[in-house]
């Protein structure tokens, strides 16, 4: 069975995470679970999540859900960051996009990419000049 979809097309924050996500290298996006997933071979993001609370299933369509280092993830949560359903036992951890810093973002797209993605995708991103 197929899951509804669980977000908005034309939200603009799902609009600002695929510009990001998407200027990776050998990114594509697919509906995963109802909710917009950015992978290579592997997701390394999803946008929205959820948890449960007191037995009760609590949408966050907002947050971003990424894989980070046990260390970064960590320090995300210590900063208020949630551990989605099914993937927090995996490393996952969601932010909050309502009020993010989107350079922060980059950046946790970013770390999630060199995780999930072949190496020649890595060496790939690593090959472009920096942006000023």
């Amino acid at each position: 069975m197929a899951h509804p979809p669980m977000f908005d097309d034309d939200d603009p924050l799902l609009a600002r995470v695929r510009d990001l996500a998407l200027a990776l290298p050998g990114a594509a996006e697919k509906v995963s679970h109802g909710r917009p997933a950015f992978f290579t071979q592997k997701v390394f993001a999803y946008f929205g999540c959820s948890t449960k609370r007191d037995g009760e299933w609590v949408q966050h369509p907002h947050h971003l859900s990424v894989l980070l280092e046990p260390d970064e993830r960590l320090a995300l949560l210590d900063e208020g960051a949630i551990e989605p359903a099914y993937l927090a036992p995996s490393g996952w951890v969601a932010v909050d996009l309502d009020e993010a810093d989107w350079q922060r973002v980059a950046e946790l797209l970013d770390a999630s990419f060199r995780v999930t993605a072949p190496k020649r995708l890595v060496a790939d991103l690593d090959a472009r000049a920096p942006v000023d």
